[in-house]
């Protein structure tokens, strides 16, 4: 048996050494000769993206200044150009892993045939004699190819001739299509360097808090030892075993001399260098720190939403520019934490979102609570999305904001006197089998108002009363159409998102279907982040846009990416929209706010309504200014149904006593503020006759739900002129989807409507023409080593842009 082994052994050993003699006098010939035809087709294919194919990249997201506030990533790796790199970091990798990594074609064959021999007669690879080139293609298949791929990264690293074979037959045609300084420079972005980073840039921010560029000989000879066994030569870990192998490094540097002798000594001399702790990048929205970890996830969730997969985020290296507003933040952050303090108010959260009004875009600029984002409990620290999520108490009279605006577009003006009795029993809603009887809140009185008084005093029976004379229907289309989308279309009535199936009942359908007359009182789950878009839709003359977290996306190139997102919409008439928002803007001189906003020492003209639910286990705020808006909702989410208590700090009681103009408007007044001072004070926006003092208008069909020719020709018989606009929308093709405006509207004006492609396309990269100078070719430095060969390289001090 033995003799047998012994002379398979032997056999084994001279046809290799046949085959590697063979690649030695015809380099070509050395790997083709051994490789199929069809293992030859997957080499080539192999080498041709390791030429195009880019290796996963951190993501950046940043505020709407440009200032990282996350990162998103499955390796830490930021690309540089060659000229981004110190000569040092370039001859210290040359002269540890590969000193004629100039002279060779991709394979050193004298090493690699030593290497062979010594691999045969142990029977096993204990050798590698891998060039640089080769590093970079076994670097490739387990780091970008196989990134996420188990058991194809075994495959990329098995201790096999095979496997040696393929990289050298894809080492010898990477040589023939790159230079010599990009496949250096390729695999110094590629390789890993311990402690969780990919790529010479990556490793230098995270040992030195230094860019590559400015890497010392000993800074450099310490990230070229690490990358023979990254794990046992961590610096951190292994501190002994790092800088002997440093010290190794640069004692082959010297003797190559690719530095002088002195340099060498004092670079020996050096220490370590490391920062303590490493600079490591910290990936996902923790990192986004405790005021803007909640807007990272909403960004997140907008993005996949709009066509990205995570995988895309983590792997692209996009620069995601947000709308995030800094010091609007800061201001939100605080104010909710000074009148909710997250440790002395266990179970009880106040929520802040902002959004910037206006006709083309809504942009979101803060979204907080009062607690901290991040995961540990014990500090009190939630990582759930509150601001952005539904809010199951429900936000109270702040629906009442609906029942209005239907109320307006049924004909009534903000000067109309309604009813306001202390008690009303409805004639069209019940409570189960018993009749539906309501009562105003404690210290509103009975009486007759006008409606702008009515949503300032915020009197029950008043609402629901007028509810029941403009319609229910009326008034959750309503809802939704000024902004309660999500809430109202897109969940069910628990608040949960409606499954892919559409085998539930939207929220709006299950409040209509059942007649549901606290409706206006505001019991059903709500959006924070809709509310606030809500005020921003009234501020904007009766536009609704989406509330956009997104300014701008490039990709690792540069090059712009467009999302799809849902169009602006004139929801409403303008002239309605701007006497809502006259109508709503007494809360704060005669209302329920006046307090908040004496303490507050506001004195600018807005457009607010508060809420509180019956249990008094949430109460709201929305208020929106000529620049802003926003909402607060306070609510509590501790165990068993219990209310909030006001107080130094506010609790959790058997009753309650919060109402939306104690702590929800405390907290907006308290954010805005500041973040108003020297913005321009904006009169009130003039309202008609018509909507101070009633009349009515046409009424236009609603064509919603039909094809785009029923609707033109519907609309069109009314008296109506007709725009089109093209949608990408997975609803049926040729269905409008939307029509704006809606409800009451004079004849002769034209009607928008938005009709469906059937068709969502994912993002859209838009590649920049190149300037007259990155279009000239490259010149020919493929053998040209870095001036780091010399005596004493000077390491590049002024990188360039990109990657």
């Amino acid at each position: 048996m033995r003799v047998r082994d012994g002379l398979l052994k032997l056999f084994g050993l001279c046809v290799l050494a046949g085959v590697l003699v063979a690649g030695l006098l015809f380099p070509a010939a050395g790997a083709l000769g051994v490789i199929s035809n069809r293992a030859g087709d997957t080499v080539s294919n192999l080498s041709a993206k390791l030429v195009t194919e880019q290796a996963p990249l951190v993501t950046t997201v940043t505020d709407r200044a440009g200032n990282p506030i996350a990162y998103l990533f499955k390796q830490n790796r930021t690309p540089v150009t060659s000229d981004q790199i110190a000569d040092t970091m370039k001859a210290a990798m040359v002269a540890i892993e590969d000193q004629r990594f100039f002279e060779h074609e991709g394979v050193d064959w004298p090493g690699t045939v030593r290497a062979a021999l010594s691999n045969q007669f142990a029977g096993k690879i204990t050798q590698g004699a891998s060039t640089i080139t080769q590093q970079y293609v076994k670097n490739y298949l387990v780091h970008v190819a196989a990134a996420d791929n188990p058991v194809e990264q075994a495959e990329a690293t098995e201790q096999t001739i095979a496997r040696k074979l393929r990289e050298i037959r894809i080492a010898l045609q990477l040589e023939k299509r790159l230079s010599k300084e990009e496949i250096l420079t390729r695999y110094l972005n590629v390789v890993p360097f311990g402690s969780r980073t990919y790529g010479v840039a990556a490793a230098a921010r995270t040992y030195f808090e230094t860019t590559p560029d400015k890497l010392t000989i000993p800074q450099a000879a310490l990230l070229a030892g690490i990358v023979n066994k990254p794990g046992a030569l961590n610096p951190v870990t292994h501190p002994e075993d790092a800088l002997f192998r440093r010290n190794l490094v640069i004692d082959a540097m010297a003797r190559q001399q690719r530095i002088t002798p002195e340099a060498a000594q004092k670079a020996r001399e050096a220490p370590l260098g490391i920062v303590q702790p490493l600079n490591s990048l910290p990936n996902g929205c923790v990192g986004a720190g405790p005021e803007n970890g909640f807007f990272c996830k909403y960004v997140i969730e907008y993005l996949e939403r709009a066509g990205f997969s995570r995988e895309q985020l983590e792997r692209g290296g996009y620069t995601i520019r947000t709308t995030l507003d800094q010091k609007i933040t800061a201001a939100a952050h605080k104010s909710a934490q000074e009148q909710v303090p997250p440790k002395e108010s266990e179970g009880i959260t106040n929520v802040m979102t902002v959004v910037e009004p206006g006709t083309k875009k809504h942009a979101v600029r803060a979204l907080v609570t009062n607690r901290n984002f991040g995961f540990d409990k014990s500090k009190g620290e939630t990582a759930y999305a509150w601001p952005s999520s539904m809010i199951p108490q429900g936000a109270g009279s702040v629906y009442k904001t609906f029942v209005a605006a239907a109320a307006l577009e049924e004909g009534m003006g903000i000067n109309n006197v309604i009813p306001s009795p202390a008690s009303y029993t409805s004639r069209v809603y019940t409570n189960g089998r018993d009749p539906y009887t309501v009562s105003n809140a404690e210290g509103v009185d009975a009486g007759p108002r006008t409606l702008q008084m009515a949503l300032a005093t915020s009197p029950n029976t008043a609402f629901v009363a007028l509810q029941e004379r403009v319609g229910l229907d009326n008034t959750v289309d309503m809802a939704a159409r000024l902004g309660m989308r999500k809430t109202l279309l897109r969940s069910d009535f628990g608040g949960q998102p409606l499954s892919p199936a559409g085998d539930e009942l939207s929220q709006a359908e299950t409040i209509k279907q059942n007649n549901f007359g606290p409706f206006t009182l505001g019991f059903t789950p709500t959006s924070p982040l809709e509310l606030a878009n809500v005020s921003a839709t009234i501020s904007s003359g009766g536009v609704w846009c989406p509330p956009t977290p997104i300014k701008s996306i490039v990709d690792r190139h540069g090059n712009p990416v467009s999302i799809t997102e849902s169009p602006c919409e004139q929801a409403v008439d303008e002239e309605l929209a701007n006497a809502l928002f006259v109508g709503m803007s007494k809360d704060t001189t005669d209302g329920t706010a006046v307090a908040a906003a004496k303490d507050a020492d506001w004195t600018r003209k807005v457009a607010a309504k508060t809420g509180t639910t019956e249990s008094y286990e949430s109460a709201a705020f929305i208020g929106a200014t000529a620049h802003l808006a926003g909402s607060v909702l306070t609510f509590a989410h501790g165990p068993g149904q219990q209310g909030i208590c006001l107080g130094n700090p506010p609790r959790l009681c058997g009753g309650g006593n919060i109402y939306g103009g104690t702590i929800p408007a405390h907290t907006w007044m308290g954010a805005m503020k500041p973040v108003h001072e020297g913005l321009p004070t904006v009169p009130l926006p003039p309202v008609t006759p018509r909507y101070a003092d009633g009349g009515s208008d046409s009424e236009v069909p609603n064509v919603v739900g039909m094809n785009a020719k029923q609707a033109t020709k519907k609309l069109r018989d009314a008296g109506y002129k007709i725009n089109r606009q093209s949608v990408s929308s997975s609803r049926s093709r040729g269905l409008v989807i939307s029509q704006s405006p809606r409800g009451s509207v004079p004849q002769g004006k034209a009607i928008t409507i938005s009709v469906s492609t059937g068709y969502i396309p994912p993002p859209q990269t838009h590649t920049r023409k190149p300037s007259p100078e990155q279009a000239r070719p490259p010149q020919d430095t493929s053998r040209k080593p870095p001036s780091g060969q010399s005596p004493a390289p000077s390491p590049s001090t002024s990188p360039t842009p990109g990657g």
